[in-house]
């Protein structure tokens, strides 16, 4: 039986102070515990990642003044982890996602309650090392090689 991944967009945002300064954020969910990650979310059936991105972007972390600054070249596919709430919650293995490099605009605000539901709690901006410290087991591997990509091609 092949697998069913959901199609999904995710952003590796950096704050407004890159290239002065490369932090990257990262928010921690409200409804799993102790788990650190970049905004991300599915993709509507009458969208395009990158509408996708931009309407994640208002839900999640209330702000889309961004500047979109790549596109990682491939999607990347993940299976849920077995004991995880998504493993239960959605009829997929797991998720298909679209990875775009984002940088906040100068002013641009951050507002975690922009929904009645928020997906995350609170939020911080770290840089490169500090990042696969903090976030979830299950995503690093995933989050070095994208950022490596952007890195690897200038966009960082």
């Amino acid at each position: 039986m092949s697998k069913r991944y959901r199609p999904n967009v995710a952003a590796v945002i950096l704050s407004s102070k890159y290239p002065q300064k490369c932090e990257f954020f990262i928010a921690y969910r409200s409804d799993i515990r102790n788990v650190w990650q970049f905004p991300q979310g599915g993709i509507d059936a009458d969208e395009t990642p990158r509408e996708a991105l931009k309407r994640e972007l208002l839900e999640e972390i209330g702000c889309d003044k961004v500047e979109v600054l790549g596109e990682y070249p491939e999607w990347i596919s993940y299976d849920f982890p077995p004991t995880s709430r998504s493993s239960k919650v959605y009829d997929y293995d797991g998720q298909t996602q679209k990875y775009f490099l984002v940088r906040l605009k100068e002013g641009a605000q951050i507002d975690l309650e922009a929904y009645e539901i928020p997906e995350f709690e609170r939020y911080d901006f770290v840089e490169y090392d500090e990042l696969f410290k903090k976030v979830t087991y299950f995503k690093r591997k995933i989050y070095r090689r994208v950022i490596d990509y952007f890195i690897k091609e200038g966009l960082i």
